[in-house]
């Protein structure tokens, strides 16, 4: 009796301590990143601002090409400084929480940080997702090493980075689904634990700081009209978009491969220089037009509004035109490995391939109304069939209309992007960019628990209260 009760006693302080972990982590993370994509919003704002000031003055264009000039030498310098911030932060904390990767807090947090929101005031293509996500690992890897011990350090960094991606979409259902299925790869009592005790502190914090700021929270589309429920005949509709935008999805993929391996070849001033391509490109994407900067939330919201014009085009047109601009941005800084998340901009590909769609739907007998169900699918679909995470997209669509009516279109969706992808061969873009960085990375670097995961059995645990563990210092 009095080791069944030691082991249950034991397994509630383990656990416990988890809860601990996360909850800490969590309040960091809440701050830290809710503050990250204030700033990231606003930086997109300002780049949009000045751009117009250049488009108007055409004589001071020069000095916007200098000082984008000037700016790929100065990220090129620290992404070859702290060769961790490569990537969209999802590789990384991949990486971390399989343990095959280390990286030190400070660094990943401030460095991503300030990276990413340079490339944002630069007007470069990108979004907030991955840095998030990235940020809160670095602050649950802060609070285990700083305020624990480093015995459960991986659940700490999933918690974090589950907890980051939470609050950048305003979806923690997403959030904790990620440490399932895109973090560890299977399912865990601990990997609950710490990712719902992170998440939901996370989100609590987010919710109150935009309170007090005056900022309003909702789900990511809001300002979409959806139905309160859809017809059969819908579904078949939404077969042929998954169908199309899912081979869309693959044609990135292998672009983005190309990019990748392309761009690996420039090795002029030490590799510093091919930085400033990205930056270059950025310039001249976002005179042409402003819908090519930022993450590509205004260009989704102007798609269901129908204010998305350029020089007078029919609305197919514009479209075409957009979908190619978004395609080579996103295709080149994402094989560049920027840090810039592309979870935002895949989700505006799809946003554009939906709308495009639904003008020849429409013809074919759909329902007007449904137009912007059917973006919002689209744009789940392209996310899905890059980065081939189909139980979180299903959950993300839920989260992002705030409808549980559209279940049966999103999983739809997500089996046909599934099976197309499997079908062409693609590996998960994120999976991708990890085997590429571990590739590249020092020996030293490797976490020495690498094949193996943080024990299930507290009992059996050296995190364990039986062992001392990862108690409060």
């Amino acid at each position: 009796m009095k080791t069944k009760f030691r082991k249950l006693s034991d397994k509630a302080v383990y656990y416990g301590q988890i809860i601990g972990v996360g909850a800490i982590t969590g309040l960091f993370v809440g701050i830290v990143v809710t503050l990250f994509n204030v700033l990231f919003e606003g930086g997109e704002r300002f780049s949009v601002s000045y751009y117009a000031f250049f488009r108007e003055n055409p004589a001071f264009i020069p000095l916007l090409f200098a000082a984008l000039f000037l700016g790929g030498i100065i990220i090129g310098g620290i992404l070859k400084f702290l060769p961790v911030l490569r990537g969209t932060g999802f590789s990384q904390v991949e990486g971390a929480t399989q343990g095959l990767y280390r990286f030190k807090w400070y660094e990943a947090l401030t460095g991503m940080f300030a990276s990413s929101l340079f490339l944002v005031f630069m007007g470069l293509s990108g979004g907030s997702e991955g840095p998030s996500l990235f940020i809160g690992g670095a602050c649950g890897d802060m609070t285990d090493g700083v305020l624990f011990r480093k015995s459960d350090r991986r659940y700490a960094i999933t918690g974090g980075a589950s907890a980051g991606l939470a609050v950048a979409l305003n979806a923690p259902l997403t959030g904790i689904i990620f440490a399932y299925e895109e973090a560890h790869k299977k399912f865990t009592p601990e990997v609950f634990v710490c990712s719902f005790s992170s998440v939901a502190i996370a989100v609590v914090m987010r919710t109150l700081l935009c309170m007090w700021m005056g900022i309003e929270t909702g789900p990511f589309l809001a300002g979409f009209n959806f139905p309160q429920n859809v017809e059969l005949l819908f579904c078949a509709f939404v077969l042929l978009a998954a169908f199309a935008v899912s081979l869309a999805a693959v044609c990135f993929y292998h672009i983005f491969i190309r990019m990748y391996r392309l761009f690996a070849k420039i090795a002029f001033w030490k590799g510093v220089g091919r930085y400033i391509i990205p930056l270059l490109l950025a310039g001249g994407l976002g005179l042409f037009t402003a819908y090519a900067m930022g993450s590509g939330r205004e260009l989704i919201f102007g798609l269901v509004s129908d204010e998305v014009t350029l020089f007078g085009l029919p609305l197919w047109a514009v479209l075409l035109i957009l979908f190619a601009v978004r395609f080579l941005a996103t295709a080149v800084n994402t094989g560049m490995r920027l840090p810039a998340c592309a979870s935002v901009p895949f989700f505006a590909m799809g946003a554009i391939l939906g709308k495009l769609l639904s003008l020849l739907f429409v013809k074919m007998g759909m329902d007007p109304a449904l137009t912007d169900l059917l973006v919002a699918l689209s744009m789940v679909t392209f996310f899905m069939t890059v980065v081939r995470a189909p139980i979180t997209g299903i959950l993300m669509t839920v989260e992002l209309t705030g409808q549980f009516a559209f279940l049966l279109p999103a999983v739809i969706c997500a089996a046909v992007s599934y099976f197309v992808g499997a079908a062409f061969h693609t590996k998960p873009i994120y999976e991708f960019m990890l085997e590429k960085m571990l590739e590249e990375t020092p020996p030293v670097q490797s976490d020495p628990s690498a094949q193996s995961d943080p024990p299930a059995h507290p009992e059996r645990s050296e995190g364990s209260p039986q062992t001392g563990g990862a108690l409060l210092n």
